[in-house]
Parts: structure tokens; sequence; C-alpha cells
């Protein structure tokens, strides 16, 4: 089985590392895919997290849009509770216009923060209602077409906005999500769908049911269409590849024990506190079940398999490899190296 091979970024901040030199290995990350034949490269939206700057979507897409030439851009996604219908089809409208054909919105309806900073956004008036996420998909569903969205004044009378005044094509809209909810809503839309399983495995095989045995037709989207996301740390050997892996194990032990959450641990700082406090240990042993984690023709091997077993025929792969203290702060070296290694030995 032949599979293609797209990216989810979360940009992750090492130790010592400025969120500039962070985003910088990432736009280098971006270009390097490109070159490589990835199918599509998507940025995550995560706030208030001391290791992860994607912060931004739309504009980590414009600025990866303007340095590659070939793959699509999108995001992995955009947490709608957090922004106003209008505004996501306006930017994404923009970034069509910016990069034709190339745009993917991915949308989700958690969060993508803790309650403090959902606490703010509610305070700053911009928090949409969750209540009304598949009403506001269809709104930019809607304001992102030909024919535009009618709005009825209470007082009387419509009026008809756009996203953009004359667009040419639309960005590809993708539900993405954890649940049963988010698969059965993205049947019922005629929509594309991901479930997120780099973040959460449970359920994935019930809602691909859902979401393929519920599918109504749409006109863009005729038959169900999805892919499998999943983290991913391919190294020459195996060791290597566990060294490159433990310092993102260690940081999703500190996010689901609920401890104090740092930058990204390089590889040696990982290595060294791992012996004395032993803290990833039971993350680690998941790893080891649900992530793809070795040497190159092994991890290309359980992918395939993996791809074939969810009838899928791409994967989405979060590429979480750590760095070493010496690598330069710029670049994504262990990132890179894996979608080198993998893309090759998919050939």
């Amino acid at each position: 089985m032949s599979i293609e091979l797209s990216v989810l970024d979360l940009i992750p901040v090492r130790t010592g590392q400025t969120s500039a030199q962070a985003i910088a290995a990432s736009l280098d990350l971006a270009q390097h895919a490109d070159r490589s034949g990835i199918a599509r490269y998507w940025f995550a939206e995560h706030h208030n997290m001391p290791a992860v700057a994607s912060t931004s979507p739309p504009v980590l897409i414009a600025a990866a849009a303007a340095r590659t030439e070939r793959m699509r851009i999108g995001s992995g996604g955009v947490m709608l509770p957090n922004h106003s219908p209008l505004i996501v089809a306006e930017q994404f409208a923009a970034l069509e216009a910016l990069a034709p054909g190339r745009i993917d919105l991915g949308i989700g309806r958690a969060p993508g923060s803790d309650p403090v900073i959902t606490q703010l956004l509610r305070q700053s008036g911009t928090t949409s209602d969750v209540d009304q996420f598949p009403q506001h998909i269809a709104d930019i569903l809607s304001l992102t077409s030909d024919t535009g969205a009618t709005v009825r004044f209470t007082s009387g009378g419509t009026y008809t906005v756009h996203a953009t005044p004359a667009a040419r094509s639309t960005p590809t809209v993708w539900l993405l999500g954890s649940s049963d909810y988010s698969a059965q809503l993205a049947a019922a839309s005629g929509l594309p769908y991901v479930f997120a399983n780099h973040f959460s495995g449970d359920g994935l095989d019930r809602a691909l049911a859902l979401y393929r045995e519920q599918y109504q037709p749409s006109e863009a989207h005729p038959t169900p269409r999805t892919f499998v996301t999943a983290n991913a740390v391919v190294a020459p050997t195996e060791d290597e590849a566990w060294a490159r892996a433990l310092p993102q194990v260690r940081m999703m032990s500190r996010l689901r024990s609920g401890r104090p959450l740092i930058p990204l641990e390089t590889v040696e700082q990982a290595r060294d506190a791992e012996a004395s406090d032993g803290l990833g240990e039971h993350i680690a042993q998941n790893a080891r079940r649900t992530w793809f984690i070795g040497a190159p023709e092994r991890v290309a091997g359980e992918l395939t398999a993996f791809a074939e077993r969810h009838g899928v025929d791409e994967i989405m792969i979060s590429p979480v490899a750590g760095a070493y203290d010496a690598e330069p702060m710029d670049t994504a070296g262990g990132r890179a190296q894996t979608l080198d290694l993998l893309t090759s030995a998919l050939a």
C-alpha cells in the first residue's frame, strides 16, 4: 500500500530557545517538507504552554505559504470557540487568495488552552458559544462560498456578507476532533474529518466507523474523506529514536499529570532527569504501543500497516523528535531527520 505523508507542527520550544528561533526552525522544516514531497503541513493552535509556540495558525500559515511552492498549508486546527466565525472566514479567504488551491482550514471545538486562557478570552468578548459550533461551521462555509451568507435583521430586511469580495477558490474545510460528536457532525455536514489520534488514540476505530457509516454526501465532497494522525520519531538507530522521543514523552507526562509545564527539554536534559525522577515511565509505556518510534524501515512498515488497517491513504505525523544540546536553535534537525528517513523508506 502506498501512503502519502503530511505534517502537524506545534512549533516546539526547547530550553534556551526563543519564540523567534522556534518559529524559524519550523518554517525551515516547512520548506524542507515541501522539497521532500510532503502532501500538507498544518499548524496547531495551543495557548499558554511554554513548550509550544503555535498560537496563531493564520499568521504561521501565511509565513509558510510564502516560503513553499507545492504542498497544502493549513490549520490543525483553528479552535473555533476562541474566534468569531466571520474573522476566521475572512482570514482563510485571504490566505486562499495568497496561495490559491493550497489552503486547508481545519477546525476544532476544544479551546486549545487552560481554564485561565479560556476565561481571558471570554472576558475579551471573542469566545464563541460552543453550543453554536454546528451553526458556526455552516456560517464559515457560507461566508467563504461564492454566494456568501445571508444576514437577517430583527428589524426586517436581509444583507449578503462575503468573507472576501471576489474569491476564485475557497479553502478546504476539515473538521477535527477526538470524540464521536465531531465524527458525526462531519458526516452530517458532508465534510472531511480527522481524528486527533496523535493526542488521544482512544475511540479512533469507533469515530471513523461512525463518520463513514453516517456520511451525507455534499457537492464539494461526494464521498467521505479522512486521514489519520500519529506521533513519530525516526532515526538511524532504535536507540537514537528513543533518545530523541524522551523529551516529548516527559512533556506529555507533565501535561497528563498536571505538573507545571516547562520548555521542552533537550535530549541530554531529559536523559539526566529521567534517571533520577522517572517522570516519563508511564507515558513511555503507552508510546511504545501508540507512537511510531524507531529505525526507518520498521516505522515505515508500521505506518503502512496502520494506514491499511484504518482504510486511509494518508498519515499526518507530528514529528516529535527532540534536539541535542549542540544542535542549532533555528533549525529542526531531529524533526527534519524524521521526515527524510521516513519519506525515503516509504518511497
